[in-house]
């Protein structure tokens, strides 16, 4: 793997030291997208630039799994970014989770502004929200007919199920 990274051009180790943990934990989410997009195209190079090679020699050794040694190089370097991708890819969720939440918060800051938070409610992000501890239920309405029709389609769906079960 050393061996490897030695191999890489001045600009691509550049582009594989980015995506150190100290580097994406210290960017913010756009440049993560731009760091992940860089990384991605680099990815998609030596990808293409594998298949095409080895595609080109399959008359010659019968199959690209056996034109595989003659090209390993673009393998190894398409597997680097891709392990670079990931852990670009982890870490930008990562922030979009955040920020997600962030912007979640203020939507409903700004809906009910009227409603302060209670103090020993703590930070928003430390409570679990309503989604993460009940299941999601169907309101209860008021049209007798409506809650017909979805008690029949739950059971329908019942019977379906218990038809693939008995099979």
């Amino acid at each position: 793997m050393k061996a490897l990274l030695n191999s890489l051009n001045e600009d691509e180790r550049a582009l594989v030291r980015e995506t150190g943990s100290d580097e994406l934990s210290s960017l913010e989410e756009d440049g993560l997208v731009d760091l992940h997009t860089r990384v991605r195209r680099a990815r998609n190079k030596y990808s293409k630039l594998y298949r095409r090679t080895a595609g080109a020699r399959v008359e010659e050794y019968g199959g690209r799994g056996k034109a595989r040694p003659k090209n390993t190089r673009n393998a190894q370097k398409a597997e680097v970014f891709e392990d670079a991708l990931a852990r670009v890819s982890w870490y930008l969720a990562r922030a979009a989770r955040r920020s997600a939440s962030e912007l979640k918060a203020e939507r409903i800051a700004a809906a009910t502004p009227e409603r302060a938070p209670s103090p020993q409610a703590g930070p928003p992000d430390a409570r679990p929200s309503a989604a993460q501890t009940t299941a999601r239920t169907r309101p209860k309405s008021a049209d007798p007919a409506l809650n017909q029709r979805h008690a029949a389609t739950r059971a329908k769906g019942a019977r379906r199920q218990a038809k693939r079960d008995s099979r």
